[in-house]
């Protein structure tokens, strides 16, 4: 298929190269040309100098990049890629947004005669990386039917939820189990180091009965070593823990949980840690524990 990818952060750039390997016909488009050249050197296909220009001609467009304004931008504003979509095409949005977007581009490409997906995804720089995303849909029946055989290219699991904004709604649900397990793994291992206990020896224990989970079993050695320079950053995390506050609001829903963890991640920031893998709420337990034991010193 003729395909485009508006997008090439850490998760765009080897989504779109799982596209062009599958052997369709991607043309890319990335803010900073050069990491589109790059792109195109390692993968093949073509760069565009314009969201408008890649999607021109496309049967399906995936975007993944920031923000709802970024999403807003490549889309609807100046060489924008929705007035350049071809009638019956599909626009598969990868961003973490929040559902309102999702809503609002799902009426415009309805409105111009196309299709549009939400579809958040989960599992990180390495899911990108090894093709084995989660991915949550919004959106019509049909539109979804046409894209999930493509998807399938990095996809390990991916649903249709429901309608426009679904998708969005589901990755809010992801973000919010997310941030509690981690902090409560963060609690866990600093009152293992406090009180002397092998890190090691006690995840061994504790993962194979009722405590296990991802973040256990694929971060507990890097937040005991301290290492936080990969990952998924504390900004993101963070703007996405805003996209799920203010939709609880508007939901009648309190989170008290996901409203204190991200207090958390603004201290975190604080310690310099903006660009550190959430795992890093390991890092504040830490220097919380370590102050107050110079506190009483």
């Amino acid at each position: 298929m003729k395909l485009a990818f508006i997008g090439l952060g850490v998760m765009g750039y080897p989504m779109a190269g799982h596209l062009q390997r599958a052997g369709h016909a991607v043309t890319v488009f990335n803010r900073t040309e050069a990491r589109a050249r790059k792109w195109t050197e390692e993968y093949g296909g073509q760069a565009a100098p314009t969201p408008a220009k890649a999607a021109d001609g496309a049967e399906i467009v995936f975007a993944c990049v920031g923000r709802d304004a970024d999403l807003r931008q490549v889309t609807l504003e100046k060489d924008g890629a929705f007035p350049a979509m071809a009638p019956g095409a599909v626009f598969v949005d990868h961003t973490t947004a929040s559902a309102t977007i999702a809503r609002e581009l799902a009426e415009a490409a309805q409105k111009a005669g196309f299709a549009f997906i939400d579809a958040p995804v989960s599992g990180g720089e390495a899911g990108a990386v090894n093709g084995k995303l989660t991915i949550m849909c919004g959106g019509s029946a049909d539109a979804y039917a046409r894209a999930e055989p493509v998807m399938a290219a990095y996809a390990r699991q991916q649903r249709l939820l429901g309608p426009s904004g679904s998708g969005q709604l589901t990755k809010m649900v992801n973000q919010l189990c997310i941030a509690g397990v981690v902090q409560g793994l963060a609690e866990g291992l600093c009152l293992a180091r406090a009180t002397g206990l092998d890190i090691e020896a006690v995840v061994d224990v504790i993962s194979k009965g009722a405590a296990q989970s991802w973040q256990m079993e694929n971060r507990h050695k890097t937040m005991a070593a301290g290492h936080y320079d990969y990952g998924f950053a504390v900004e993101w995390m963070r703007k996405d823990l805003g996209i799920c506050l203010e939709e609880a609001r508007r939901a009648g829903v309190s989170l008290p949980v996901a409203a204190l963890v991200d207090q958390f991640y603004a201290e975190v920031e604080g310690l310099g840690g903006k660009r550190w893998d959430t795992s890093s709420l390991f890092a504040r337990q830490e220097y919380v524990r370590q102050a107050a034991q110079r506190g009483k010193a």
